[in-house]
């Protein structure tokens, strides 16, 4: 694993004790073709580096143990070698704690470097294609596809004027990542980019760099000893603005600009947030966090535009001598404090040194803290960020009025871009927390007025007529000097920080509010009285002047929620009132659908069908309310890393949305791992976000040549139901499935690391209903069952093909049809065919044997195995291939490759899981302090993190 020639596929050698150099080879399949050359070359450069690296720090005996465990591991993957498989199993299960962990260091670590590769890869690959060669996902390929639909370069300037597009980060339990493990990395990462095209001394050089980065990598612990809190996922999340955002969005803005030579584009493309604001079963996000994350983005903005002011000041010397100015320019000028007599002939030198001020006492003002420079005093704080951008704009048009146009081009322009979309607030941070909550804080309130004694005990329309009632009332509930519980001071407190934060950031950086698990209609006005009652809504549901600040977003997450919601938001909207409040607040209406719970309700096929039909019915609903009142539909997929919660390639995704869905209005999540994946690298977060543009585009403007047939549509029922009966029968209505779900997957494991500052369930129980969505698929996808990703659709394929009645042949001729026609049913095969890829039910069965019940660890497994088995014969019939990813040689060829050093890290986590569960009180000494209980949980837990980065969207 560890060595350049480790990872040449070739002939075996004979000898173990090798150096580095000439180490056993292995005959593991890798990607092949020239263009995968380069990638081969990193990987083997890499793995060489880190094998130097561990027998440096760890010694020999420890090297050729990890060279010993990966030949076993490549023989058994690659050659269906059992017997090195054998071999390999009882050489793990007799390793040490301390042999575990660094085994597992080491496997772990080369998946982190392959993945690095592989992104280098992928922006490599994107350059080096012929000049005419779009790239699909790519702006280039959308602008080219949109050209050859006839769509005019004015038809989308115009969509992008009214678009509204968001990514938005969230702090969910699947980033098992330290910052510094990620800081290192994208070190890392950028002296691969370097190696290309190096040689002699400038090669050696990068190399030499290399290996201490790697050597920093290894000497860096993996895991955190302590919880997350809410105030590191804050860190976390602005790393990616630093790193990416505030510079590659710019950029792509040039780039539509390029492309749409002479139109004025809109900043429609805008970043969201979660993390300070997400309280939805998180008991450690307040009023306080949700001010220190508001506090802290402002700053990250601030001090982005104070280096680039700073710089630009350096930049723009042009001397009054030299050239004129516009009379704006003079004026700001004149304006600064700037009295130094060097600069008394350097107009713009002079205004940027009176902006950099003004931005330096801003930034005192909004967060605290002080400025790195200072040429002159801190003074004269901009009141908002459209006057720091008219200041800019200043600049900008006396450049261009006397002919410094390029000048203009290079900073001031992304300068001027990056305040459009940042403004002082960076990213809109959503505010969420569940309906229950809610009603129990209205509840109180009510109570203590003497408004209504049992709030929670009304039926829905006594609910709702009271709400509306209050709703239309101009006094407060609060009872001055009364006593209210801690859980009403905590949600009011919210709500009140929230109006606060609006006046000092601009109304952009708070302006999405999210229930979670909306049920009623009740459920969105009681949000609506909290905004009446704490300043976010001014004046009465029934004052024909009045406005909510905070747009109430509901979303949808189980089956049952998802079949309802179109009918809860046209009772919303038959509220009087409502409708004109919602117009004059911005006729914006934000819905969210939720990937993950659907999911764990009914099943992979039955969650995306459910969430297509809510989508069509919405829509069809607000198209009659947009043409009555002007109000737009904006959509918000809360899409995890695995497939079975919404992952999958983004670009498809979009595209795969039902027709008429998307309209220039579209927000995503951003979860966990992904984040890093997609964002860590500036190019590769370009490229990510270009691909959210680009599908954007094509979803919204090239409209399907024919409907979807109503065939398609009557099958896809069919398979729904089958499918989630299916998944039920198995998931809920298995006698001891719950206990086989926590003994034969790492979930109480995951609990234990230190990867979130939100429990792994809502309610403390064992209940599956109960347990959140994230830790269920994130534990499925460490034992290689992957089940939220395909269960269920074997069963429903073949329930189809065998309708009575029918004709087999045709009714695989329809699911044939419906795979080539429908980009929906298409794409979720697609995810579907990748899930299975990365499934390994052999050593799935290694799991089973940590459940003590052997009867029932064998009854699920054989029923977890026969679904396998079906839904891998339905997919091979209705996509008319053999095997898993026989259209994705490339992607069949990288798991292929990395799966021997996974594939260790599975069987050594069982391993462990089995010590630590059996004596889990050891107390024998251990390395370094620890007991070896202690040495034993943290290889599990490290053993967590080398699975995830190896199989990559696990989260």
């Amino acid at each position: 694993m560890v060595t350049k020639a480790a990872l040449t596929p070739s002939a075996p050698a004979t000898s173990r004790n090798r150096s580095a150099k000439a180490a056993i080879t292995t005959g593991t399949k890798a990607p092949t073709g020239r263009r995968n050359e380069p990638l081969l070359k990193d990987i083997r450069l890499l793995g060489r580096v880190l094998g130097d690296v561990i027998r440096e720090q760890e010694g020999r005996e420890a090297y050729e143990l990890i060279e010993r465990i990966r030949q076993m591991a490549v023989a058994y993957r690659a050659r269906k070698d059992d017997q090195a498989g054998k071999d390999m199993d009882r050489l793990l299960k007799n390793l040490s704690a301390d042999q575990s962990v660094s085994v597992i260091r080491a496997f772990s670590y080369f998946s982190h470097l392959a993945n690095l590769a592989e992104d280098r890869h992928q922006v490599r690959q994107a350059a080096q294609l012929p000049a005419k060669t779009a790239v699909e996902g790519s702006l280039e390929a959308a602008f080219k596809r949109l050209s050859e639909e006839g769509v005019r370069n004015d038809e989308i300037a115009l969509l992008l004027k009214h678009a509204y597009l968001s990514p938005v980060l969230t702090a969910h339990p699947t980033e098992v990542q330290r910052k510094s493990i990620l800081d290192t990395e994208r070190s890392i990462s950028d002296l691969i980019t370097r190696l290309d095209g190096a040689d002699g001394a400038v090669r050696a050089e990068i190399e030499a760099a290399l290996r201490a980065r790697v050597t920093q990598l290894w000497q860096t612990r993996m895991l955190r000893f302590t919880k997350l809190t809410v105030a590191d996922e804050i860190e976390n999340a602005l790393s990616y603005y630093q790193s990416t955002f505030l510079r590659e969005i710019p950029k792509l803005y040039g780039q539509i600009e390029r492309a749409l030579p002479g139109r004025e584009i809109a900043p429609f493309l805008r970043m969201g947030n979660w993390i300070g604001g997400d309280r939805d079963g998180n008991p450690n996000v307040s009023a306080q966090t949700l001010k220190l994350a508001l506090s802290r983005q402002a700053e990250v903005a601030l001090r982005h535009y104070l280096v680039e002011v700073h710089h630009l000041g350096a930049e723009l010397s042009m001397s009054g001598r030299l050239v004129g100015i516009t009379p704006g320019m003079q004026a700001l000028a004149d304006r600064s404090p700037d009295q130094n007599q060097h600069r008394a002939d350097e107009p713009y030198r002079r205004a940027l040194t009176g902006v950099y001020a003004r931005l330096a006492a801003t930034l005192h003002d909004l967060t605290g803290t002080e400025a790195l420079r200072h040429a002159v005093a801190p003074q004269d704080a901009y009141t908002s960020a459209d006057e720091f951008l008219a200041d800019l704009h200043t600049v900008d048009a006396s450049l261009r009025a006397h002919h410094a146009g390029a000048l203009a081009e290079l900073r001031v322009k992304p300068l001027i871009r990056a305040v459009q979309v940042f403004g002082f607030h960076l990213a809109t941070l959503d505010l969420r927390q569940s309906s229950d909550q809610h009603e129990l804080v209205i509840a109180e309130l009510l109570a203590t007025a003497r408004v209504e004694a049992d709030y929670a005990g009304l039926d829905e329309d006594h609910k709702r007529a009271l709400l509306q009632q209050l709703l239309c009332e101009a006094r407060p509930l609060r009872v001055p000097g009364a006593h209210y519980s801690e859980l009403a001071l905590h949600e009011l407190a919210i709500f009140e920080a929230a109006a606060q934060a609006r006046r000092a950031y601009g109304a952009q950086a708070l302006r999405h509010y999210i229930i979670s698990h909306t049920e009623t209609v009740s459920d969105l006005l009681e949000v609506l009285l909290l905004q009446k009652e704490c300043g976010l809504m001014r004046g009465t549901l029934d004052d024909p002047k009045s406005v909510a600040d905070l747009i109430v977003v509901p979303l949808f997450e189980t089956i049952a929620d998802l079949r309802h919601a179109p009918g809860i938001m046209e009772g919303f909207y038959a509220v009087p009132g409502v409708a004109e409040l919602v117009k004059r607040s911005g006729s914006e209406q934000d819905i969210m659908l939720g990937y993950s719970d659907s999911n764990k309700d009914g099943g992979f096929f039955t969650s995306n069908w459910e969430l297509y039909r809510a989508e069509i019915a919405l829509v069809a609903f607000f198209d009659r309310l947009k043409q009555q009142h002007g109000i737009r539909l904006r959509l918000f997929h809360g899409r995890g890393g695995t497939v079975g919660r919404g992952g999958g390639p983004t670009h498809q995704a979009i595209l795969a949305q039902p027709p008429g869905t998307v309209n220039g209005q579209i927000r995503l999540t951003e979860q966990g791992e992904v984040i890093a994946s997609k964002y860590a690298h500036p190019e590769i977060g370009r490229r990510n976000l270009e691909t959210l543009v680009a599908a954007m585009l094509e979803a919204s403007l090239i409209q399907p040549a024919k409907p979807v047939p109503a065939a398609f549509l009557q099958a896809a029922d069919a398979i729904s139901q089958a499918s989630m009966a299916a998944y039920r029968k198995l998931v809920y209505e298995t006698p001891g499935f719950t206990d086989y779900f926590f003994s034969a997957t790492p979930i109480r494991e995951i609990a234990d690391l230190n990867i979130g500052s939100r429990p792994a369930s809502r309610k403390p129980s064992r209940r599956i209903e109960d347990l959140r969505a994230i830790p269920w698929g994130f534990s499925w996808g460490q034992c290689r069952v992957a089940l939220p990703g395909w269960f269920g659709l074997g069963s429903a394929i073949e329930a189809f093909l065998s309708e009575p009645g029918t004709d087999r042949k045709a009714q695989l001729a329809v699911l044939q049809r419906m795979h080539k026609q429908w980009p929906f049913f298409r794409t979720l095969l697609s995810n579907m065919d990748m899930v299975l890829a990365k499934s390994d039910l052999g050593i799935a069965a290694r799991y089973v044997e940590l459940v003590e019940d052997k009867r029932l660890g064998k009854k699920i497994m054989v029923a977890i195995r026969a679904e396998w088995d079906l839904t891998n014969q339905a997919l091979n019939q209705v996509t008319a291939t053999k095997g898993r990813l026989a259209t994705q040689p490339d992607l069949a060829g990288f798991l292929n490759y990395r799966f021997p050093y996974v594939d260790p890290l599975n069987h050594l986590q069982v391993e462990l899981m089995r010590r630590h569960r059996k004596a889990p009180d050891l107390r024998a000494s251990g390395v370094e302090g620890e007991t070896v209980a202690d040495r034993v949980q943290r290889g599990i837990l490290l053993s967590i993190n080398g699975v995830a980065a190896g199989l990559r969207n696990t989260g």
